[in-house]
C-alpha cells in the first residue's frame, strides 16, 4: 500500500471517529446523565485527533512541505486545528455542549476534502516557496480554529443556555460561555491580523505588491473588522448580551466565506484571484 492510499484510509478512520464522537455528543444532549456525561464523546474525539496527527505526518513525508498547499490539505489542517482548539477549551472549562457543533463542522470539512477534492500531492509552485508560507497559514488557521470554537460555544449557549439545570450548569458556568467565546476571539483576532500582515509581506516578496484588493484579501479584512467590532461591543454594556453573540455568528459567516466562499465565487464568476485554491 502506497503512502497516499494509507493516508486516505486513515482519513476515513478520522471521519469515522469524528462521526462516532458526534453521535455520543448528541446522546449527551438528549440524556446528559448517561455515558459518563459526555466523557466518552471527548475520548473518541481525542482518539480521532491522534489518528489525524498520523495522517498529517504521512502527508508531510509525501509532499516534503507544510500540509496546506491545496484545498484538500487546507481542509484537513482546518479540521485538525478546530478539534485541537475545542479539546483544549473543553478540558479547561469542562463544558461539552458545543461538541456536537464542532464535530458537525469538522465532519463536513473532512468529507468535502475526501469526496470533493483531489488528494494527489503536488510540488510547491515558486510563489509558495517562501519563508512566509508556513507562518502565514498557521496563524490564519489558528485564528479560524478559535473563531469556529467561539461560534459553536455561542450557538450552544443560545440553544441550551435556558436549560441550565438539565446540564447542571450554575450561573457562573453559564457566564463562562460568553467569557470563553470572548477569550477565543481575543486570541484569534491578533492571529488573523498577523496573518493579514504576513500575507502582505509574502505578496510583496512574490508579486511585488503588498496589497492588491484581491477578493480573499478583501474578505480577510472584512472578517477582521467584524471581530474588531465585536471586541469593541464587549466593552459597551448594552451590547454584552445576545447582540454580541450575533456579531460572533456574523464573524463566523465572514470567516467561512473568506476561507471557502471566495474560492467558489471567483471560479463561478471567473474573477481573477491570486489566492484561490
Amino acid at each position: 500500500m502506497n503512502l497516499l492510499n494509507l493516508e486516505l484510509n486513515l482519513f476515513l478512520v478520522v471521519v469515522a471517529l469524528y462521526s462516532i464522537s458526534f453521535i455520543f455528543y448528541l446522546v449527551y444532549l438528549v440524556f446528559p446523565q448517561f455515558l459518563g456525561r459526555g466523557r466518552i464523546a471527548s475520548s473518541v474525539l481525542t482518539l480521532g485527533v491522534i489518528v489525524h496527527i498520523m495522517l498529517i505526518i504521512i502527508r508531510i513525508i509525501q509532499t516534503r512541505h507544510p500540509p496546506f498547499q491545496t484545498l484538500y490539505e487546507a481542509l484537513s489542517w482546518f479540521s485538525f486545528s478546530v478539534v485541537i482548539a475545542y479539546l483544549f477549551v473543553e478540558w479547561k472549562r469542562k463544558v461539552r455542549l458545543a461538541g456536537i457543533f464542532v464535530t458537525a463542522i469538522v465532519i463536513a470539512a473532512s468529507l468535502y476534502a475526501i469526496l470533493g477534492l483531489s488528494s494527489v500531492p503536488r510540488p510547491l509552485p515558486p510563489a509558495l516557496q517562501s519563508k512566509w508560507f508556513a507562518w502565514h497559514v498557521i496563524a490564519a488557521f489558528s485564528a479560524y480554529a478559535a473563531f469556529v470554537v467561539a461560534f459553536c460555544i455561542e450557538i450552544a449557549f443560545l440553544l441550551f443556555g435556558s436549560r441550565a439545570r438539565r446540564y447542571e450548569l450554575t450561573e457562573s458556568a453559564k457566564k463562562l460561555f460568553h467569557r470563553t467565546s470572548y477569550n477565543l476571539i481575543l486570541l484569534g483576532f491578533p492571529l488573523l491580523g498577523y496573518g493579514i500582515i504576513s500575507g502582505g509581506a509574502w505578496a510583496e516578496e512574490a508579486w511585488g505588491v503588498y496589497w492588491s484588493w484581491d477578493p480573499k484579501e478583501t474578505w480577510s479584512l472584512i472578517t477582521w473588522l467584524v471581530y474588531a467590532l465585536y471586541l469593541h461591543a464587549k466593552i459597551t454594556p448594552r451590547w454584552t448580551t445576545w447582540k454580541a453573540s450575533v456579531l460572533v455568528i456574523l464573524g463566523f459567516i465572514c470567516m467561512i466565506f473568506t476561507f471557502l466562499g471566495v474560492n467558489w465565487i471567483t471560479q463561478l464568476l471567473n474573477i481573477p484571484s491570486l489566492h484561490a485554491f
